[in-house]
């Protein structure tokens, strides 16, 4: 349990200690030269957890789910997409599992449970629970004397409602709470300074627009979607009041929907994801801020703000902050229109001076009847990526209500 402690303290850390070492690395030979030169600058936030894929279709898809049609899973990506569900998909709930890590760990995941019901035909309501275990571990002291076990876990539980304003037009309102207990008020040194759990209350906004366009008798889907989601307040894991900003993130993408035939279509996705937190600011060897701005004291509406100029390399720099997602989806479906089967394949692409996660997804989809099941696979583009071989799994189950209320029967 040392060994996973020390993984686990390794993954949270690695990206504050690469800046850190490099920045001061830097100062030592001339801080001048390296301002408006490239260098690692990776934004970190607290509950990083909340920017995690949860399910298996847009896992699939390169992280794509903003404008790409809409299921349970909408309440993660676009909540606003809820009202615009298929005919006969009354109510429903999904359930999915991402063993976490798993080339390093064995005992970490991520769980997801949504669910939705339309109360009219332009309302619908949503509930999720999201769940991330981060296994068993051991802390001990400075001598590596084991002080206790612990199981560190974080969890986010949320409520939806989304409205449909026109035909082509829908937006939404998603409210939740997180918690987050890493390490249950251990005292971290003789000063007294101590850990406590982050709390946080949180909310997403979002939109989303939706039209069929007949071109050569055939009906195209376009679509478009945003969402800026966890616009909540700072937290702290200590005592001494150090609060950091929770990840909120915008999420701006298109979708388009291509028949091939009357059996036959494929969807193309693209999203732009933005953290809407400070960036860092270039330090020298004593800590001392370079260039760009000290983050400490801003506010979340300030932070929000001025996450689109803070970059100490300027506009250049805010570009590489932009995260880029691609995804494509082919569908497979039966006489009476409803989809039997699905093959999936996206990519990811981040800076590589914001972290520099790039990999491949690859997935498929299965349905039928009241039952849905997909499956991702990651596949990073370096070796020794502690990402690799992460799958995701994903269980769909949708019904349909009388005409009033009530369940009559199942439909996919």
């Amino acid at each position: 349990m040392t060994k996973k402690l020390f993984l686990i303290s390794f993954l949270t850390l690695f990206g504050a200690v690469l800046v850190k070492a490099q920045t001061s690395v830097s100062s030592q030979v001339n801080p001048e030269l390296f301002i408006g030169k490239d260098t690692v600058r990776v934004i970190t936030t607290a509950m990083p957890f909340l920017t995690i894929a949860p399910d298996a279709r847009s896992g699939a898809m390169g992280d794509v789910g903003v404008a790409i049609s809409p299921d349970a899973n909408s309440i993660h990506w676009n909540p606003a997409k809820l009202t615009f569900l298929e005919e006969g998909k009354d109510l429903g709930f999904s359930l999915s599992y991402t063993p976490w890590l798993r080339k390093l760990v064995n005992d970490m995941s991520l769980s997801y449970l949504t669910g939705y019901k339309k109360i009219s035909k332009q309302e619908v309501i949503g509930l999720q629970l999201l769940y991330f275990n981060l296994g068993s571990i051991q802390f001990t002291d400075n001598s590596g004397n084991p002080i206790r076990d612990f199981k560190p876990q974080e969890y986010s539980v949320g409520a939806t409602y989304s409205r449909k304003l026109s035909d082509h037009l829908g937006v939404a309102l998603n409210l939740k709470f997180i918690h987050s207990n890493l390490s249950g008020n251990l005292t971290l040194d003789q000063s007294g300074t101590s850990t406590k759990a982050g709390n946080a209350g949180a909310g997403d906004v979002s939109l989303f627009y939706n039209r069929e366009l007949i071109i050569n008798a055939k009906p195209y889907n376009l679509a478009f979607g945003a969402m800026i989601s966890n616009i909540g307040n700072k937290v702290s894991y200590t005592n001494n009041d150090q609060k950091n900003f929770i990840p909120v993130n915008l999420r701006l993408g298109t979708a388009v929907g291509v028949p091939l035939d009357e059996f036959n279509k494929i969807t193309f996705a693209l999203d732009l994801n933005k953290l809407m937190v400070p960036t860092p600011p270039l330090r020298d060897s004593t800590g001392k801020v370079i260039d760009g701005k000290e983050d400490k004291n801003k506010s979340l509406i300030s932070g929000m703000i001025g996450s689109f100029g803070d970059a100490p390399n300027g506009l250049k720099e805010e570009i590489k902050e932009f995260m880029i997602s691609t995804g494509v989806e082919y569908t497979y479906r039966d006489m009476k229109g409803n989809d039997l089967f699905s093959v999936r394949s996206g990519f990811f692409h981040e800076n590589k001076y914001k972290g520099n996660r790039r990999f491949f997804t690859v997935g498929f989809g299965l349905r039928y009847n009241m039952f849905g099941l997909d499956f991702a696979y990651l596949i990073p583009l370096k070796q020794n990526n502690p990402l690799a071989e992460t799958l995701r799994f994903t269980l769909h189950f949708n019904f349909k209500s009388k005409a009033p209320g009530g369940v009559d029967s199942v439909t996919e």
